[in-house]
């Protein structure tokens, strides 16, 4: 029962860490500042179901696609803890990673000249919520356990959407109150957490991939 706590606290905290509700939902203010509150509702509930659906079938298909590509799960996790140290790195330098984020400029140039287009799917969904660095994440806590892993990561995920879709709702009190002083300090902190999660994904994935070289090493 404890190791399935520490395990359901971890992954979750993996995935707030990596999607920062507190970052995003500044990003959903500006993204959808032309919208009317019906119209905002619509859109991030359409944002976070299109995300949760994404991770959710890579949690699933995970060791199918492993097996297709011929994938190893220390291939993964090398590649997946680079990918969430670099994500980190840039949030503990202010920036956001250009992996979950758009820039001012297209933001700008979005909402200015597509006003009138779905921004949900992306670049809400796609890449910001559910971008390279969640689905890494999302793999590596799954592809690696049993059907329980699968539904833990699945339900922290879930979880983790229905908090997004409340700081959505109240994303513009939320951002006001708190401040761009505060989103800095909130992503500075997730930034700490992904370089350290990165990093402990790579030293495990050095681990397995030593022990699988040994393994291989040995004469039948």
């Amino acid at each position: 029962m404890h190791d399935i706590a520490t395990l359901t606290v971890t992954v979750f905290m993996g995935f707030f860490a990596m999607m920062n509700p507190i970052a995003n939902t500044a990003v959903f203010v500006g993204l959808t500042g032309s919208q009317n509150a019906s119209e905002r509702r619509n859109t991030a509930i359409k944002a976070l179901t299109t995300a949760f659906f994404i991770v959710a079938t890579f949690c699933l298909l995970g060791k199918g696609i492993f097996s297709v590509f011929g994938i190893t799960l220390p291939a993964l996790r090398l590649a997946g803890g680079i990918l969430v140290f670099l994500v980190g790195y840039h949030m503990l330098q202010g920036n956001a990673s250009k992996m979950h984020s758009t820039s001012n400029d297209e933001s700008d140039a979005q909402n200015n000249e597509n006003a009138g287009k779905d921004i949900a799917i992306s670049p809400l969904a796609l890449p910001i919520l559910a971008g390279p660095g969640t689905i890494a994440t999302a793999m590596n806590y799954s592809a690696s356990g049993d059907m329980l892993h699968i539904v833990i990561t699945i339900a922290a995920f879930a979880t983790l959407c229905l908090i997004t879709f409340v700081c959505f709702l109240f994303g513009q009190k939320l951002v006001s109150k708190i401040g761009e002083s505060g989103i800095s300090i909130t992503t500075r902190l997730m930034g700490l957490i992904l370089t350290v999660i990165g990093m402990q994904m790579l030293i495990q994935g050095v681990h397995d991939a030593y022990a699988l070289f040994q393994t291989a090493a040995i004469p039948t």
